[in-house]
């Protein structure tokens, strides 16, 4: 699952025990929503939302599947690039290691995003709100209790509590 110690990259990387986890602790969490008691395991936490496009659906989910979760999320355009010195990433991801929690990156060179994660000290995520990275399939796995978006919640919020909680 990491690209190093703290970046993570697609699920299809996951071991079955991982995928097991993750998929028992999204129907814990779905349980908990249907019964109206979501739990703010995320309250008090900061995480960062690096996205270098208009606001999208990608966006809105992890913001919401977070903050669900009572985190806070800040979305910053990261200013860098394929083309940065290496420095100004390191000191980039430096400083946002010690802003947040985790960091989900959307939009951005998957080397950029590895990169960063190298020197953030963190978990830096690389898109995986959107529907192109593999946690969506996670989510079908979910059955019809609830519908895909929230199903695609529930597995963001696994994978959040897995990485920070």
């Amino acid at each position: 699952m990491p690209l190093s110690d703290n970046t993570f990259e697609a699920a299809s990387l996951l071991s079955p025990l991982k995928v097991t986890s993750l998929l028992g602790r999204a129907r814990l969490l779905q349980r908990a929503a249907l019964d109206g008691s979501t739990p703010k395991l995320l309250r008090g936490k900061n995480l960062g939302l690096l996205c270098d496009t208009p606001p999208d659906d990608a966006q809105a989910l992890f913001r919401s599947a977070a903050e669900a979760l009572g985190a806070r999320v800040a979305v910053m355009r990261p200013g860098l690039s394929l083309l940065s010195a290496p420095q100004e990433v390191q000191d980039t991801a430096r400083m946002l290691g010690r802003l947040y929690e985790a960091v989900e990156c959307q939009g951005l060179d998957p080397e950029l995003v590895q990169r960063i994660g190298q020197h953030a000290g963190i978990p830096v995520f690389d898109g995986a709100a959107t529907k192109d990275h593999p946690t969506h399939r996670l989510a079908e796995l979910l059955g019809d209790t609830t519908v895909l978006a929230d199903n695609r919640r529930f597995v963001l919020q696994a994978l959040l509590l897995d990485a920070i909680a």
